[in-house]
């Protein structure tokens, strides 16, 4: 304790002093924010200001299901409940809050990648297909698909992970493109 008094600049009897009596009953920010930096800890840890609780992105999980598969109903697009995450992790997936909902997978035809159960976050935004192609979730004859989609002129093309899935073409009016999967969110 002496030799971190003497860090500090103070007297070397200080941090004895203070965490056998008590005194100080605080220590100094300075010293504080020294110390914590030394030990490599939170200053709350040392009587600082506990950081405010880290501001959360809320994003609508909606009950719905994009099929893995043939397709699948997609039934009333409604709100289940809300997921937060952190604006960072929305950031670094490209997505503005306000475009983001989170949907299930149903379905093996984009196996091994994705998988029956996970759930995706949607840009509802990115609707643009290009002529690389992404992982889109699109409605194609009233059925909601998750599926990897790249465009060919005035085609859609329109193709599963999983080789026991044919591949399709549709004309690009045929296809709503609800927005680009981005992220996948998998319960371990």
């Amino acid at each position: 304790m002496s030799a971190l008094s003497r860090m500090l600049g103070r007297n070397i009897a200080y941090l004895q002093q203070y965490v056998r009596r008590g005194t100080p009953r605080v220590l100094p920010e300075r010293d504080r924010r020294v110390l914590a930096a030394f030990f490599d800890v939170e200053e709350a840890l040392l009587g600082g200001p506990v950081p405010d609780a880290p501001v959360l992105v809320r994003v609508p999980y909606l009950g719905l299901a994009a099929s893995a598969g043939p397709g699948a109903d997609a039934g009333e697009e409604r709100v289940v409940r809300y997921e937060a995450f952190a604006p960072e992790t929305l950031r670094a997936a490209g997505i503005a809050a306000a475009d983001a909902s989170i949907i299930d997978v149903r379905g093996e035809s984009m196996a091994p990648h994705i998988r029956d159960g996970d759930r995706v976050l949607v840009d509802r935004a990115a609707r643009t297909v290009s002529r690389a192609g992404d992982l889109f979730v699109i409605r194609v004859d009233d059925l909601l698909a998750i599926k990897r989609v790249r465009r060919d002129g005035g085609v859609l093309v329109i193709a599963s992970d999983n080789p026991l899935f044919a591949t399709i073409e549709r004309a690009v009016g045929e296809v709503v493109v609800i927005g680009r999967a981005r992220l996948l969110l998998r319960n371990l």
